[in-house]
């Protein structure tokens, strides 16, 4: 009877052409973006799950309550914490990890060199990531001076062949072996941009000052800590344990009153968590897991609309099919064959459609890639997916189909043999204009939606923020080889006659990459703990970047007592309260170690440095700050001059100077583009599921 039931709805759909390819092609489509948002969904929902032990792996963060800015978490930790996690605490942790922070360096191998983004980890890094070892094992980080490589950064030093036991110069500085080499992490992992793994023990003999005050020091948070709990344990059962123990420590000692107040705890934030439960401003940031689901709703209403489509199609041809079943039930048949007959028909059609789906789904998969930012494929072979088919096409079938069956079922032989179903198509079609209507309703929903994501990231991107990015290149300072050069580079490039300035300075112009507090100002209120801004650059800064003054001067390369001046920015300005900031004396106290004075030289317009969504900090640029001192240099090509024939001529300037050192460069106007990255990302695809 089944057999039957299929060789007459293909009878049917063949019989009636041009209905079935429009039923076949509207939901062919939707149900090519319903599976498209659906892998989608898919990979943002299994982040992380490439490591075989994402569910007993975490980070140590630290968590509590500012009286004055309220809920607070720290992802950074100090190194005392993570020695007494190792030395009280080992029986809670299958791993517990230090590492550094993700920092981009320079890898050498005989004649080939490359920047490449890595980390220094402890030495069973490598087995609690469950990195998949392609040459040597887990155990590669257990010599202080040994480095594993991703697969790609490792082809691209020595080729196709085996790199263990070659060496490797990092940073033109310091010599370290290859003991492995793992396979590159796929996108949807949090360390995929990891390219290299060198030991913790290596990066403390780097890093004298580590050794010399951050063993002892509660104040210094600069350390990331990760953990991996034994199976049969749980979370919740180790954070209790550990919770307390900054606590316990800080209360006995000086000068920590104001952060036991603030009841520091730690907590651990699992790796599941970590791509769609971060940390804002000291809570859970609901918006990455928000958007998932609305994602997933929508592909939702996009099959609902297709699925709307064909009943409106099929229930139209009601007046053709009518004398069908008068016929079929003056004979005999019954109400519910008739139905089985229906559902037949609406069952091989979403069968074809999802095969074309599948196969238009594979050809739009690169270029859905590379609107969303994904690597994803067709899973061919997944068991589940075929499975999670053949339930989305019965499911389908049954949504699209059965209100036609039951509509079409229900008509009686004698008032259709006698015509009266064309007499009553007035009320039969008010289902039909119900549906339009939810059709329209959806749809403009969706439009509205899509305009409203464009205007918002058109509102951020038209945003002023502060100096020129455009002809502004930036790099940063990743080796020795720059020490004592600056001067030389910059003459070097100014008779290039293509650059019309070089600065240095901490960090980019497109973020923040120091904050500190212990400042104090005429009219301070005594109980004000802010942290603001901080950031180390060079004389030339201002004229590099394009600050715009709206209030005193810029730093000037001939006057030596500018070394003691400093240029605020006007939420600075603003936050202090001062009239008139140009002239007053700022002084900081930094850390309780050492106390200066600087004179206010100027005030220049708010920055966008970190996210243009947020407000800008207060910010203070000093000629040499206390921390720490230039990392980056910014050159501005001159504006009458072509990118195309500027930068080989920088090029050979930087190999003249530092040819041990590759040109990595990056444009400032496409840094800050960046920023919008995951926004334009999100619109471009709400903007092609709406089509």
């Amino acid at each position: 009877m089944l057999k039957s039931y299929l060789t007459t709805a293909f009878r049917n759909l063949l019989r009636n052409r041009i209905s079935s390819v429009f039923n076949l092609a509207g939901l062919t489509i939707g149900i090519a973006v319903t599976l498209l948002v659906g892998l989608w969904v898919r990979d943002e929902l299994s982040f992380n799950s490439y490591h075989s032990n994402e569910n007993r792996i975490a980070q140590v963060m630290t968590g509590g309550v500012d009286a004055k800015d309220g809920p607070f978490t720290n992802n950074s930790v100090q190194y005392p914490l993570a020695t007494s996690l190792q030395t009280n605490y080992g029986d809670q942790f299958k791993h517990i990890i230090r590492a550094s922070g993700v920092s981009d360096n320079i890898l050498t191998a005989g004649e080939n060199k490359l920047s490449a983004v890595g980390q220094f980890m402890d030495a069973g890094a490598p087995e609690m990531f469950s990195l998949k070892m392609i040459y040597g094992s887990w155990s590669g980080l257990q010599d202080p001076q040994s480095i594993i490589l991703a697969e790609s950064v490792a082809r691209s030093l020595f080729g196709k062949d085996n790199p263990v036991n070659q060496l490797i110069t990092l940073n033109n500085k310091s010599s370290l072996k290859v003991t492995g080499v793992y396979e590159d992490l796929p996108k949807n992992t949090q360390l995929n941009n990891i390219k290299f793994l060198s030991t913790w023990a290596f990066y403390e003999s780097q890093n004298k000052w580590i050794a010399e005050r951050a063993t002892t020091d509660w104040a210094n948070h600069f350390l990331k800590l990760y953990v991996e709990i034994p199976k049969g344990s749980d979370f919740a059962t180790a954070t209790n344990a550990i919770k307390d123990i900054e606590l316990r420590n800080i209360s006995k000692l000086p000068g920590f009153e104001d952060h036991v107040k603030r009841h520091p705890q730690l907590f651990l934030h699992p790796m599941k968590r970590w791509h769609l439960y971060p940390f804002a401003n000291g809570v859970t940031d609901p918006k990455p897991v928000r958007l998932v689901w609305m994602v997933g709703i929508v592909g939702c209403f996009v099959l609902l609309l297709a699925c709307i489509n064909f009943i409106n199609l099929s229930t139209a041809r009601s007046a053709k099919r009518a004398k069908e079943v008068g016929i079929r039930k003056t004979i005999g048949s019954r109400r519910w064959q008739l139905v089985f007959q229906f559902f037949s028909e609406s069952l091989l059609i979403v069968f074809f459609s999802f095969l074309l789906a599948c196969i238009l789904l594979t050809v739009l998969l690169p270029w859905f890639n590379k609107l969303s930012g994904k690597d994803m494929g067709m899973p061919w072979l997944d068991l589940y997916f075929w499975l999670a088919g053949i339930v989305f096409i019965i499911l389908t079938a049954i949504l699209a189909g059965l209100y036609p069956a039951l509509y079409l079922s229900s008509f009686k032989p004698v008032t259709v043999l006698k015509g009266g179903i064309l007499r009553s198509s007035r009320w039969a079609a008010l289902p039909r204009k119900a549906l339009v209507v939810v059709q329209f309703t959806v749809s403009v929903g969706l439009i509205i939606s899509t305009i409203v994501v464009y205007r918002q990231i058109l509102f951020a991107k038209d945003r002023p923020v502060g100096y020129t990015r455009e002809g502004l290149l930036t790099l940063g300072m990743k080796s020795d080889d720059y020490k004592g050069k600056i001067d030389v580079l910059r003459n070097e490039l100014l008779s290039t006659g293509v650059v019309s300035n070089l600065s240095a300075s901490m960090g980019k112009v497109t973020e923040v990459v120091s904050g500190n507090n212990g400042f104090d100002w005429k009219g301070k209120d005594p109980n004000d703990e802010e942290s603001f801004a901080t950031l180390a650059v060079s004389r030339e800064q201002g004229r590099t970047v394009g600050w715009q003054f709206i209030a005193g001067r810029d730093f000037s390369p001939d006057l030596a007592g500018d070394s003691l001046g400093v240029v605020v920015n006007e939420a600075f300005a603003k936050y202090t309260k001062l009239q008139n900031p140009v002239g007053e004396t700022i002084t900081w106290n930094w850390k309780g170690k050492d106390t200066r004075s600087y004179t206010v030289l100027g005030v220049v317009r708010d920055m966008v440095m970190d996210s243009p969504y947020d407000p800008v900090e207060p910010t203070l640029f000093f000629i040499k700050a206390f921390n720490g001192g230039v990392s980056n240099l910014n050159i501005r090509v001159r504006p009458n001059i072509a990118m195309s024939e500027a930068l080989p001529k920088i090029a050979a300037a930087f190999k003249k100077v530092v040819p041990a050192v590759p040109f990595d460069f990056s444009f400032v106007d496409q840094d800050y583009a960046r920023k919008f990255a995951a926004e334009e990302r999100i619109g471009k695809l709400a903007g092609f599921i709406t089509i």
